[in-house]
C-alpha cells in the first residue's frame, strides 16, 4: 500500500473560473522521495497542503487524498489533529515564520508530545534525539530562534517533523530561503533521514537541480494539472512534455553559452479564465489546433510505461530539447 495516494483531486476557490487543482493523481510509496516541480502558481503547494487538510477558506474539493489508506478529505477535526501529529508532517519554506521567536526551541519541539506517554521528560529526550539526528547539539533545546542561523532553524523544523515518527514528510520549498551551500546540506540531510527512519518524502520545489539530486520520481505541474511524471533520471534526460523541456532549457548552468538565459514566453493562464484545451498551448512551440480544442490526457508512454505525459505531441518534444541541460543525480 502506498503511503500517499491522491486520485482525481480537484480544488475550487470562490471567484475562480476553473479548478485551482484539476484532476491531480499522485502516489508515494514507503521510503520513496517524490519531487513536485513547476512554476509559482502551478499548484504544488496546494497539492502538498491538501495532504494535511490545510485547505484555503471556502475551498471545495473532489476526489480522494489517502494517507496510509485513510481519506484526509473526509476526516473530522480530531482525526486531522492526529494525522498531523502522528502520521504526516510538513517542513515549511520559512522556518522563522513557523517558530515562535519568544519561545525556546525545546518548547517548540515538545509542544504536541508533552502530554503523551512518559510526559515532559520523554518528550524532551525525544527532542534531543531528533536534534542529534539532524546534526544539532542538545544545548539547542535551551536556545531561542533568534540565536540560530536560517540553516540551523530549518534543521530544527525537520527535527520537529520527525518528533511523531511520521510515515510521510512534506517539504514545501524547504530550501528556498537558504544559501546554496546550506541548501545542499539540507537536501543531503533529508535523504539520509529517509534512509534512517524509513520515511516517505514529498519534496516541493521549483529548482530542477535539487529535484534531480534528491528524488526517485518527479511530477511536473502546470496550471493545476500534472503535465508529466516518471523516474527522475529518465525524465530529466529525455522530457516528454514541452513544458518540462522548457523548464530544463531555462535552468542556469556553468557551461551555458554566453547571452540571455532561455525563458518561457507568455504567461500562465489566469484562474479567471476557463480552459478548453491544453493549458500550456498558448506558450508551446509545438501547439496545433487540437491543443487549443482538446485537453490532453495523462497517459503512459508506449515506449516507457513507467512514465506518463499529457501532451498531444509528446513524440516531437525532442525538437525543443536540443539545448536543454542535463541534470545528473
Amino acid at each position: 500500500m502506498n503511503v500517499l495516494d491522491i486520485q482525481g483531486l480537484r480544488l475550487r476557490l470562490p471567484g475562480t473560473a476553473r479548478p485551482v487543482l484539476d484532476g491531480v493523481d499522485l502516489t508515494v510509496a514507503a521510503r520513496e522521495t517524490v519531487a513536485l516541480v513547476g512554476e509559482s502558481g502551478s499548484g504544488k503547494s496546494l497539492t502538498s497542503r491538501s495532504v494535511l487538510g490545510l485547505l484555503p477558506r471556502g475551498a471545495t474539493t473532489e476526489g480522494v487524498v489517502r494517507v496510509n489508506g485513510d481519506d484526509v478529505l473526509t476526516m473530522s477535526p480530531e482525526q486531522l489533529r492526529r494525522l498531523r501529529t502522528d502520521t504526516a508532517a510538513m517542513v515549511f519554506q520559512d522556518p522563522r515564520a513557523s517558530i515562535n521567536p519568544l519561545r525556546r526551541i525545546g518548547d517548540f519541539l515538545t509542544e504536541t508530545s508533552r502530554r503523551g506517554p512518559g510526559g515532559a521528560d520523554a518528550a524532551a529526550a525525544r527532542a534531543a534525539e531528533m536534534l542529534a539526528a539532524v546534526g544539532l547539539p542538545e544545548t539547542t533545546l535551551g536556545k531561542y530562534p533568534g540565536q540560530l542561523s536560517g540553516g540551523m532553524l530549518q534543521r530544527v523544523m525537520i527535527a520537529g517533523a520527525l518528533m511523531g515518527d511520521p510515515a510521510l514528510i512534506l517539504a514545501d520549498e524547504a530550501t528556498t530561503a537558504l544559501d546554496v551551500t546550506t541548501q545542499a546540506e539540507v537536501v543531503a540531510l533529508l535523504g539520509d533521514l529517509r534512509e534512517r527512519f524509513g520515511t516517505a518524502l514529498v519534496f516541493v520545489t521549483h529548482d530542477l537541480g535539487l529535484a534531480a539530486a534528491i528524488s526517485d520520481r518527479v511530477y511536473v505541474m502546470y496550471a493545476g494539472r500534472i503535465a508529466e511524471t516518471g523516474p527522475a533520471e529518465a525524465l530529466f534526460e529525455r522530457p516528454r512534455h514541452p513544458y518540462t523541456a522548457a523548464l530544463l532549457a531555462s535552468t542556469p548552468r556553468l557551461d551555458s553559452p554566453r547571452g540571455r538565459l532561455a525563458a518561457i514566453g507568455g504567461r500562465p493562464p489566469s484562474l479567471r479564465e476557463d480552459l478548453t484545451g491544453c493549458p500550456f498551448a498558448a506558450r508551446c512551440p509545438l501547439a496545433t489546433e487540437v491543443c487549443t480544442e482538446q485537453a490532453p490526457v495523462l497517459l503512459p508512454l508506449a515506449d516507457e510505461p513507467a512514465r506518463r505525459a499529457a501532451c498531444h505531441h509528446g513524440d516531437r518534444v525532442a525538437e525543443v530539447t536540443a539545448d536543454a541541460p542535463q541534470h545528473r543525480r
